[in-house]
């Protein structure tokens, strides 16, 4: 349990903290190099899913919300239930980080519409007055930062050989194009992990 606990915690502070900071310091699409041009901080906000997707306007909003509260419930009984079990450290490990992960996007999208201001391409986002969110109750933006265009070059630039359809709608194509935080990366790793080394021993 107190191993659980830890790792929960960890993922928790961690993820907020950065986000928060992301939050009150950038502007939408404000990037900070930290190696090189391989690993930036991109300051962006989806309405949708882990790395950037997207589930369809305000009532699709709404029952993604919804569906990941019920979600993190769900995963909470069963981290429950392996706990109990005194079950393997590698499974309570990785069913931790996945419900760490769930916890923090949940967090954005509960809360951050009524915490925060809008954040624009020319304002930084500040605390909300009461009633001066951008969004109401579950329907918040979930922060990302994380981008690592380590591969990038446009049409003109590149293979001969590839597809045009590979390139994106700027006329680049780059890997990885996806941007993310530490939430997902926690979902990932945790999902990874137990279906490389944990699968046989899932209770179901």
């Amino acid at each position: 349990m107190k191993k659980s606990v830890i790792i929960i915690l960890l993922v928790l502070i961690a993820d907020q903290a950065l986000k928060i900071w992301v939050k009150l310091s950038m502007t939408l699409g404000d990037e900070i190099p930290i190696l090189g041009s391989w690993f930036n901080l991109y300051f962006t906000e989806n309405n949708g899913m882990a790395f950037g997707l997207q589930f369809g306007g305000e009532f699709g909003k709404l029952f993604l919300s919804i569906f990941r509260i019920l979600a993190i419930i769900a995963i909470a009984v069963y981290l429950y239930i392996l706990i109990k079990r005194n079950s393997r450290s590698g499974l309570v490990i990785s069913i931790s980080l996945i419900f760490a992960g769930a916890v923090g996007n949940i967090i954005d999208s509960t809360f951050y519409g009524v915490l925060f201001t809008q954040s624009t391409y020319h304002t930084i986002g500040v605390y909300a007055a009461e009633g001066q969110g951008y969004a109401s109750w579950l329907h918040g933006r979930v922060v990302d930062m994380f981008y690592f265009p380590i591969i990038d070059f446009t049409a003109a630039t590149g293979p001969s050989w590839l597809p045009s359809w590979i390139y994106g709608s700027d006329g680049h194509f780059i890997f990885f194009r996806p941007i993310f935080n530490i939430a997902d990366s926690s979902i990932t790793i945790g999902v990874t992990w137990l279906l490389l080394f944990e699968r046989k021993y899932l209770i179901l």
